[in-house]
Order: C-alpha cells, then sequence, then structure tokens
C-alpha cells in the first residue's frame, strides 16, 4: 500500500497538520432515511448498474459524470468489487483513473472542462481511497492533488483551463476544488495552508449583499444576500450552496455568510417542492444544483437540515420514474439543466440517489467532525 507520506509529498514542506472533533457529527436519527426514501435509492442504484456501459462510463467520456455514478455507489456502501454494484463500482472507477492523463488532468472531454470535470473527479478519488485504501487508486489522486495547488489563479480561484491565470473564473471552479481538497483531508492527507487561505478569501469575494453596497464587513453584513457566481449579479440557488460548501469544507464554521445563504436555500427548497410530485424523472432545481444544495443541508445541519432535508428527500422519492417493465426507465431522475440524453439521465440518477443516501454516512466527508485547525484568520 502507497504511504500517505508517498502520497502528499508535494505538500510536506508546507502542510499543516489537521484535527477534527466528533462533537458535529449528525446521528439526527431514523427519520432522516424512510422506508419510502430507501426503496428509491435501491431503485436508482440499480438503474445505474442495468444502464451501464461495459467501459463503466454510461456511454459518456466526461469523467465527472462518470464520477457521479461512482459517488452514488460509494455513497449507497457499494465498495469497488464488493457485493452486488461492487464491480459496476469499479468499472466506474477504473474508467476515471485510466483516463488520467500524464499531468494528473482528469478530463478528456473540451479543455474548458479541465478544471470542473477535474475536481469533481479527484474528490470522488479521495472519497473512495478514504474508504477502501486501495493503492490503484493512490497515484492518480496524488498527481490529481498536485494539479490543483499548481493550477490555483493569483486571486485564490480557478480557471476552466488547467493552467493558473491572474484572476480565477467562478465560485463553480472554486467548489470543486475545495471538496477535492478536504476529499484529501478526510483521507488522512495534508494541504497546503496557503492554498486553503487563498481559496477563502477567494471564495468570500464572491458574496453579494442584496442591497448591492461593498465595503466594509460591517456594511455587507447589513441585510439579507447570498453567494454568487461572480461576485456580481448572477445570484443561483446552487451559488448560494457552492459558497457555502466552500467555506463548511475550509472549516469557516462561524462565517456569517453561511447563515445568510442558507436563508436564501432554505426559501428555494420550499418552493420548488411545495406542489405535488410527478412520476416524471424532474429532480427540484436541477442535478448540478441539488447536489450542493443537499451538501449545504447536510454540513450546517440543525433547523436547516431538520427542516429542509426531508422536503427534499420526499419530492425525490415521489418524482422518481417506476416503469418496472422498462429497465431503460425504471428508477432514473433526469438532470435537468444543460446534460441531456443518457448523460442526464446518469447525472440526474447519480445526484439524486446520493442525496437520499446521505444519511447513511459512508462517505469520509459525511463522517467528518469540526476541523480544530486548518488556518488561522487573517
Amino acid at each position: 500500500m502507497i504511504s500517505h507520506r508517498m502520497l502528499t509529498s508535494f505538500v510536506l514542506a508546507f502542510a499543516v497538520p489537521l484535527a477534527a472533533t466528533t462533537e458535529n457529527l449528525r446521528a439526527e436519527g431514523p427519520w432522516e432515511m424512510t422506508a419510502e426514501s430507501e426503496a428509491a435509492l435501491h431503485k436508482g442504484i440499480r438503474w445505474l448498474t442495468a444502464n451501464q456501459s461495459a467501459e463503466g462510463n454510461w456511454g459518456s467520456n466526461d469523467l465527472g459524470l462518470v464520477s457521479m455514478g461512482a459517488l452514488a455507489y460509494l455513497a449507497a456502501g457499494h465498495l469497488p468489487g464488493r457485493g452486488e454494484h461492487g464491480r459496476a463500482c469499479e468499472r466506474a472507477l477504473n474508467y476515471v483513473v485510466q483516463n488520467a492523463k500524464p499531468t494528473g488532468l482528469l478530463n478528456i472531454a473540451d479543455e474548458h472542462r479541465d478544471m470542473y470535470n477535474h475536481g469533481l473527479s479527484t474528490f470522488v478519488l479521495g472519497q473512495a481511497y478514504g474508504m477502501t485504501g486501495d493503492n490503484r487508486l493512490g497515484p492518480a489522486f496524488d498527481r490529481a492533488l498536485k494539479l490543483i495547488a499548481e493550477t490555483q489563479c493569483d486571486d485564490g480561484g480557478w480557471d476552466y483551463l488547467a493552467k493558473p491565470q491572474k484572476r480565477g473564473h467562478d465560485l463553480s471552479l472554486v467548489v470543486m476544488q475545495a471538496k477535492a481538497l478536504r476529499s484529501a483531508v478526510d483521507s488522512g492527507f495534508e494541504v497546503p495552508p496557503e492554498v486553503i487561505q487563498l481559496a477563502i478569501t477567494d471564495v468570500r469575494r464572491h458574496y453579494l449583499p442584496q442591497h448591492g453596497k461593498r465595503g466594509s464587513e460591517e456594511i455587507e453584513r447589513q441585510g439579507p444576500g447570498q453567494f454568487t457566481y461572480d461576485g456580481g449579479g448572477r445570484a443561483t440557488v446552487a451559488m448560494a450552496a457552492a459558497g457555502v460548501v466552500c467555506l463548511q469544507e475550509f472549516g469557516q464554521y462561524e462565517d456569517w455568510r453561511i447563515g445568510k445563504s442558507m436563508d436564501v436555500i432554505e426559501a428555494a427548497v420550499a418552493e420548488a417542492t411545495k406542489e405535488k410530485p410527478r412520476r416524471n424523472g424532474n429532480v427540484p432545481f436541477d442535478a448540478y444544483a441539488l447536489y450542493y444544495v443537499g451538501q449545504a443541508l447536510y454540513q450546517t445541519g440543525g433547523d436547516y437540515w431538520d427542516k429542509s432535508y426531508p422536503k427534499l428527500r420526499d419530492h425525490l422519492v415521489g418524482v422518481q420514474v417506476l416503469e418496472p417493465q422498462n429497465p431503460q426507465r425504471d428508477g432514473v431522475w433526469q438532470s435537468g439543466g444543460h446534460v441531456g440524453g443518457r448523460p442526464g439521465e446518469l447525472y440526474g440518477t447519480a445526484v439524486a440517489c446520493f442525496v437520499l443516501a446521505m444519511p447513511n454516512r459512508y462517505l469520509p466527508i459525511l463522517q467528518e467532525g469540526k476541523i480544530e485547525r486548518f488556518v488561522k484568520e487573517q
């Protein structure tokens, strides 16, 4: 087995040790997963296996989407090579690792998706490594982590292309790398503190108060607001959740911006789930937003999780397609947004399964406690 020291050679000179308490692990109770949500999860996982291609990629060369398929299996407790869906999980992970480029880049689609697919795939490899210790995943994970540190832009963000620039492009790229870096931490690795501190500063620049006035923190704290795509007027539910997830992953639990954005998310969940669901496979929001909304609710916990997660869960159960005579449809969800066809079905089903499986807490990132020491506030 490859040691952590070997895998994290790129960060040892500047690494900050991490320690986590277990006091905020949220074993809320059996209400989190119902018999109906468990059945929907199992049906969704069966759809993924029944419709996976022999290569393990569901007919898509998008490593981010294939990684989401692998994440669904892992979140539901299906490890590579073990049990009913173990071979399917292994095929998906193998497809990602086998298509890694010599530089460590995890993208073989359009280069303008470089760091988007790379961050998501690195996160999933980290979760898989943390759950299995499989040294076949180690070298690819190591190179992928190095690439994230090497391509950080001067302002702390990342660009779509796998190269450092003066300025990062948008918050959707930062959150992908944030989850990858935290995945490394949850698997026992160390992370360069300067990478994290720069990223935190960049995330906070993407918060926009509703009154639109920028300036001192005192001014920006006045009234409602949320994280946005580019720090300007592109205020979406997905970006509100992405900013929350970033700060939670980086251990900034008390940041006042979290509560502001969570209020936006809570209201959006209530609105998206107010209508009686129809079995058309349409997830609330779209798969991209759903992925981060679910995580923001879980990581923040408290009333946000208690009140909003059941609404999200039950709506997902209610819209899942049920066509027992048609294995290509039975158990599927659609992604919505800009991903259609079979890739959209993969995306929607994988994200829905991930959200429904969250109460299992099988993934290292869902078992985490609060980080006692990450980076000092500046």
